[in-house]
């Protein structure tokens, strides 16, 4: 046990001593006489005399306690911890016998400060990252905070890697989690592709944060072969990707949103052979035809998304 402490110890007096940061007076003013926030003295020699868990200590080893570089809060002439928490003079000074210790500013549904607060601490530096589109975006509509979807205390932050984002997202996004169980769905539960490969989560001035300017202009960034132009053009196709497809998962194949030739009959329920919609039951009329032999539109229509063909306007070739 003693050996453990004395190892916990020993990093936090190695990674304190990699930080060279002058001491931060406890009260100070301004040139007019008034006072500015009330920090610790020692900064975060002060938070770490009580804060000193596996979990707390993690911080070392993020982009956030990298004393090299002089934007990092516990850069040069930063105030460390504080940078994020606010400060915390009286949350570390003494406290007499039966009083509550002040708190200090801290993030997650805990907080007593409200999330455009939070984000406010957060936007202060990473305010170029996040981009003009975060204000009035899905997600700031909802107040969601970026403690709701980060976590800055480790060394690798989940949201950010493609194997582990899914999860992240799906915590609040429990439909989608559903269809990407389903037979036929983009890699994402592989964790070959993450929700960030078609969306922006700080925001676009696209409809559901897109990363393209529109859903055929995301799709074709992996779907390039599909993207034409062709010279005979399937007006869904090039209106909306999503007209036929259901992006998240579907149980047909090729994430069909239905089953051809149900899904090519909502459009062409008067054209060509025969007119009348196929069910589960078969054709309504019950007489057979040998231009839907095994169900499907596509055994003839297979250009489905456009030819090139001189004979090909009816998409057949």
């Amino acid at each position: 046990m003693l050996t453990k402490m004395t190892a916990r110890f020993a990093v936090l007096a190695v990674a304190l001593a990699a930080i060279a940061t002058p001491a931060i007076t406890h009260a100070q003013a301004t040139d007019d006489g008034a006072e500015l926030p009330d920090y610790s003295r020692k900064g975060a020699d002060t938070c770490f005399q009580c804060h000193d868990d596996q979990a707390t200590l993690a911080v070392f080893r993020t982009k956030h306690a990298m004393p090299q570089d002089p934007n990092s809060p516990f850069g040069q002439g930063q105030l460390q911890c504080e940078a994020c928490h606010g400060p915390a003079g009286d949350h570390a000074g003494r406290v007499r016998r039966g009083q509550e210790r002040p708190a200090i500013p801290a993030f997650g549904s805990n907080s007593t400060m409200s999330i455009t607060d939070q984000n406010a601490y957060c936007a202060a530096c990473h305010d170029a990252d996040t981009g003009f589109a975060w204000h009035g975006s899905s997600h700031d509509d909802n107040t969601v905070a970026c403690s709701d979807c980060h976590t800055m205390h480790i060394e690798r932050d989940p949201v950010l890697a493609t194997s582990t984002q899914a999860d992240v997202c799906f915590d609040c996004h429990q439909q989608q989690r559903t269809q990407s169980m389903k037979p036929y769905a983009h890699p994402v539960r592989q964790g070959k592709m993450a929700c960030t490969s078609c969306h922006s989560p700080h925001g676009d001035t696209t409809e559901q944060l897109l990363a393209g300017s529109t859903v055929n202009g995301t799709c074709y960034d992996c779907h390039a072969e599909l993207r034409g132009p062709y010279l005979w053009e399937h007006a869904p196709v090039t209106e909306d990707c999503n007209s036929c497809h259901n992006p998240h998962g579907s149980t047909q194949p090729g994430m069909l949103s239905m089953r051809a030739p149900m899904l090519c009959q909502s459009c062409h329920s008067q054209d060509g052979h025969p007119s009348v919609p196929q069910d589960a039951r078969g054709l309504a009329n019950n007489i057979p035809s040998a231009l839907l032999l095994g169900q499907s539109c596509l055994n003839c229509h297979d250009q489905v998304h456009g030819s090139n063909h001189p004979s090909g306007s009816k998409l057949m070739r």
